[in-house]
């Protein structure tokens, strides 16, 4: 019967164990002086060889003729371990017998002295997966154990053990295997088997494999079928021949085409494509966009073909970091939006048309992506197909592009700065909305407030970031006055907000500087005085006796 590369090239030895030189160097010193633990936790990721150290050690310490720590493989014990007919290695599966009972009987068999071996070694691999009563029935044994017992714990998700437990264990951390050492192991199967392992595709298996010889050799072992196995042949067989429409979905939406992004979903989409899985690829293409663009020599750290490296740095080098930024988190979001029930298509497609055009798109990502690209001078991308464009829309003027990065700057740093301000702490006196906060300040020779008539675009955009307080500014006015914005409404609730609670106010002003360009402060409007002129020029009855005082007559008021 055939089996499989990873079980017929599991090691036998500590020598055979790859990437983890930190363990067996330990191990066998432990094993050559005599010095053995009574229990043994190995934790890491999958397929890092902990089963595989564990067999090791069980046969190692049994071992009637070691060599430098390792097993001979020849003695009578080694062999009946190999082919299991020795009874005193025992493996437990924790994931189907978790319960207090198999652990019971565990403790209850641990009492009898080894039939054949030294030691009856108990490995129990994913041990994370016993119960809370399991654990404590195993608490006492796994503390003192027979001098003949030896435990050896494995499991890929160490956190869920309870501290008790790691306590009583020898902890030995295995590492992910690097691309190298798995290419080499490759090579050295493809060798024994009698087929030809190019040096590249052995190099693509270990990248695509993260660290995993497990998966590297199941992964060997399907492509070995179709004889020599190249890199093209690797790419076939893990599915990532015909990527180009990663390439082309990012390459539109960065260019802003929208009309070109959903034909390109639609198309996938009829054809049959998982848009969950769409997702996944999208944002592990552009993880290595975000290397590309990160570190100095990104090729070792991504795990692609050379064809497909060249069109990663091709996009890289349109866009900027930022950019990649907000595409990751759009499409990990959209993601996690399809796993909790959203209608897949839509949620893809909305995702694209934010990609597209930011400024549809209120996540923190998409503003600095917005802040950036106006800092840099870039005009903001047309959401509009260029072959429906009657005319090549215009950049905008250098002076209205200083002007929003100043607003938007402005915004920004003084939403910033309002969030350290501590709740209990009392607002400054000039934020303060109070009669005494506003010197006379004319705005013109008349020295009287000038209505502002972009108050509702004040109130439009205080409203996408703070609901509460354009509620609370309902039925209110503005007027101008030097550099304050006076706020003319009856409702209390609106002076509470803007006294006590400097997010709210922070919110307002930077509304404010955002619609206008200027950072102004806020304040109440006054009516203004009349004076007693005035007032009289209004009754005619007090204008009757102003007229006779000024004539000298009597008046009742006398």
């Amino acid at each position: 019967m055939y089996r499989a590369l990873y079980r017929k090239y599991r090691p036998s030895d500590f020598s055979g164990v790859c990437g983890q030189p930190q363990v067996v160097r330990t191990l066998k010193n432990q094993i050559t002086e005599g010095r053995l633990s009574h229990a043994y936790l190995f934790t890491g990721s999958r397929g890092t060889g902990k089963t595989s150290c564990a067999k090791i050690l069980a046969k190692a310490v049994n071992c009637l003729a070691t060599d430098k720590g390792n097993p001979c493989n020849n003695c009578a014990v080694c062999k009946g371990i190999d082919d299991e007919s020795i009874l005193d290695i025992i493996e437990i599966d924790a994931a189907s017998n978790n319960g207090v009972d198999d652990i019971r009987e565990l403790r209850a068999a641990s009492a009898f002295t080894p039939a054949t071996a030294k030691y009856r070694v108990y490995i129990i691999d994913e041990v994370h997966m016993l119960s809370v009563s399991a654990f404590n029935a195993l608490l006492k044994t796994l503390e003192e154990p027979p001098e003949h017992v030896i435990f050896i714990l494995a499991t890929t998700e160490v956190h869920k053990l309870p501290a008790t437990i790691l306590s009583r264990c020898q902890r030995f951390d295995f590492r992910r295997i690097s691309p190298d050492d798995i290419a080499d192991r490759l090579q050295y199967v493809a060798g024994e088997e009698g087929f030809k392992l190019t040096r590249d595709a052995a190099l693509l298996i270990g990248k695509l494999s993260d660290g995993a010889m497990r998966d590297a050799l199941s992964l060997l072992d399907v492509c070995s079928s179709a004889g020599d196995v190249d890199e093209q042949t690797v790419l076939d067989c893990a599915g990532m021949s015909g990527r180009q429409y990663l390439y082309e979905l990012l390459n539109y939406a960065f260019s802003g085409d929208t009309a070109a992004t959903l034909d390109l979903i639609d198309r996938l989409y009829a054809g049959a494509k998982d848009l969950g899985r769409l997702c996944d690829e999208l944002v592990g293409y552009l993880r290595d966009m975000m290397l590309i663009k990160s570190v100095r020599d990104p090729q070792k750290l991504l795990r692609c073909p050379q064809s497909e490296m060249e069109q990663l740095t091709e996009l890289s080098a349109k866009v900027r970091l930022d950019t990649v930024l907000h595409a990751m988190e759009l499409m990990e979001s959209t993601a996690a939006d399809m796993r909790a029930g959203a209608a897949r298509r839509t949620a893809v497609e909305t995702a694209f048309i934010k990609l597209c055009d930011p400024s549809l798109d209120s996540s923190t990502a998409a503003l600095l992506r917005r802040v950036t690209a106006l800092e840099c001078g870039t005009p903001r991308v047309q959401t509009a197909p260029p072959q429906v464009a009657e005319k090549p829309a215009e950049a905008p003027k250098k002076a209205e592009v200083k002007a929003e990065v100043k607003s938007v700057i402005e915004r920004v740093a003084e939403v910033e700065k309002t969030a350290e301000v501590k709740a209990e702490k009392p607002a400054s006196k000039e934020e303060i909305v109070t009669e005494s906060v506003v010197p006379p300040m004319p705005a013109n020779d008349s020295g009287e407030p000038i209505p502002f008539d972009r108050w509702n675009d004040v109130l439009a955009a205080v409203g996408k970031t703070d609901p509460m307080m354009k509620a609370a500014l309902s039925d209110s006015e503005a007027f101008v006055q030097g550099e304050y914005m006076l706020i003319k409404i009856a409702h209390e609730s609106f002076k509470d907000m803007v006294n006590k609670d400097a997010r709210h106010r922070g919110n307002l002003k930077a509304a404010i500087a955002f619609v206008t360009g200027q950072p102004y402060k806020i304040g109440p409007y006054k009516e203004p005085e009349r004076s007693v002129t005035s007032a009289i020029a209004d009754d005619p009855l007090d204008k009757l006796i102003l007229s006779a005082k000024e004539a000298g007559l009597p008046t009742s008021e006398e």
